[in-house]
């Protein structure tokens, strides 16, 4: 499968997929013409990345969760290192909300005042 059909089936861009590889997350096969050629399984693989991202880890997150990627995350047992990976990028997440709201906090009391 070419970059521009792995990425149309898994909802992402050529340059993600060449991203991704050159993160060393996928691999591919170099045709003759130079073309990177990607096996099946790859699909897979990428979906599971896509969906980490969604779920707020960043790449480097996902590079510990490398040997779950191949399959359904769900069925598979979390690694303690993934489960680490996600709770720090849990508490991450929590302090730049909780940055946000005061932020968000700030600026009502502000208008407020002016109104």
């Amino acid at each position: 499968m070419r970059i521009g059909e792995l990425a149309q089936a898994t909802g992402t861009t050529p340059r993600a997929v060449r991203h991704y590889e050159h993160l060393g997350l996928i691999a591919s096969e170099r045709l003759h013409n130079g073309y990177r050629d990607y096996d099946d399984a790859v699909v897979a693989r990428v979906r599971n990345i896509r969906y980490l991202l969604a779920a707020g880890l960043t790449l480097d997150d996902i590079q510990a969760f490398g040997p779950c990627l191949d399959g359904d995350m769900r069925a598979v047992e979390p690694s303690e290192a993934g489960i680490q990976v996600a709770r720090n990028r849990l508490e991450v997440l929590n302090r730049r909300i909780d940055a946000q709201v005061e932020v968000r906090d700030k600026l009502a009391a502000a208008l407020r005042a002016l109104v």
